[in-house]
């Protein structure tokens, strides 16, 4: 295993930085929209990178944003429609893109409601952070979600756990076998956050939310190209005991080589509440957790995922920047770099 990153552009500025901080490997998202994803258009952003001895390893192809806000996508874990089967056709297509670009794998999400947070919170030396109250959500969600999340309950109609797997096994089914042919390993990324199972919020249940929900994933479809993008923050937000449990949890997965990529994020807190923090200052015992993941053998990017906003000019970036030396001192402590 080895440290990698995400969400950059593949610029000349970032790529430099990236060199000299030692991250060699990248999961990035062109900027041109999915129709456009070709061979050649990958392979330009796979050569732009390599200038820099950087290698471009995966790609987003779907985000964990409210599904209704993306026109191209936002119909494919909705109910059946000639919209649904023409996205679906697309996704194919990005993914034979993919393999004819020599790219590893496509990051996904399964979500319709997309990423749910509550009021941001203060943390150390005034650093804020992402936040989450399941009891606030409740009594101000319908304030804070954009309107289009009324669609989904009222005129999509409910998905509850069997409707959405049905769905699920459709995606599957279609998605994999072009995997299989093209050699992309598609990592399915948590719903941020789960909320419990068999809980429905706006009509929906977060299936995918849950660890129980990524056993029923990776058993439906059978198949080395199909695994997760394993997010360590999320597989902890939807624990009653993040600090105890989560280990076993990247046992089961890593043990069954399922993980693709690992999002390297702590938190405080657990299901239903939780806040955002840096890695070292959160429940989940980090170096335990690689340490997990050296046990298991898994070979591939350690990247951070969310940082909480700080001060100063480029706030991201020097988080970022805090998170990369962390993950190296982390990867020499268990002995994997």
């Amino acid at each position: 295993m080895y440290i990698g990153t995400q969400g950059i552009r593949p610029v000349e500025e970032e790529l430099v930085q990236l060199a000299q901080l030692g991250v060699n490997n990248i999961d990035t998202t062109p900027s041109e929209p999915l129709s456009e994803w070709t061979p050649d258009l990958l392979t330009s952003y796979v050569e732009r990178c390599a200038k820099y001895d950087i290698k471009l390893e995966m790609m987003h192809m779907l985000g964990s944003g409210n599904a209704l806000r993306n026109e191209e996508t936002g119909a494919l874990f909705l109910k059946p429609s000639d919209k649904r089967e023409e996205q679906l056709d697309l996704i194919c297509n990005v993914i034979r893109a993919a393999g004819g670009a020599g790219i590893r794998g496509l990051n996904y999400n399964i979500t319709i409601l997309g990423h749910l947070r509550t009021a941001r919170t203060t943390g150390r030396g005034g650093a804020s952070l992402s936040s989450f109250d399941y009891a606030e959500l409740l009594d101000k969600g319908s304030e804070r979600e954009p309107e289009e999340t009324r669609f989904i309950e009222f005129q999509d109609g409910p998905a509850d756990a069997d409707e959405m797997w049905e769905r699920i096994d459709y995606w599957l089914k279609r998605v994999v076998p072009v995997a299989e042919e093209y050699k992309v390993q598609l990592a399915c990324h948590p719903a941020d956050p789960g909320i419990g199972l068999g809980t429905i919020y706006r009509g929906v249940d977060r299936v995918m939310g849950m660890s129980e929900g990524f056993k029923k994933l990776v058993d439906l479809y059978d198949s080395p190209y199909n695994g997760i993008n394993f997010c360590v923050g999320c597989m902890s937000e939807q624990l009653e005991n993040p600090g105890e449990d989560v280990y076993d949890v990247i046992r089961y997965f890593g043990e069954r080589k399922k993980i693709f990529n690992i999002h390297y994020r702590n938190i405080k807190g657990g299901l239903r509440k939780f806040v955002e923090v840096f890695p070292d200052e959160g429940d989940v015992d980090m170096m335990k957790a690689l340490q997990t993941l050296k046990d298991v053998d898994y070979p591939y990017m350690i990247m951070p995922d969310h940082v909480p906003q700080i001060s100063g000019p480029e706030p991201r970036k020097v988080a970022f920047a805090y998170t990369f030396g962390y993950i190296h001192a982390m990867l020499q402590a268990v002995g994997a770099e």
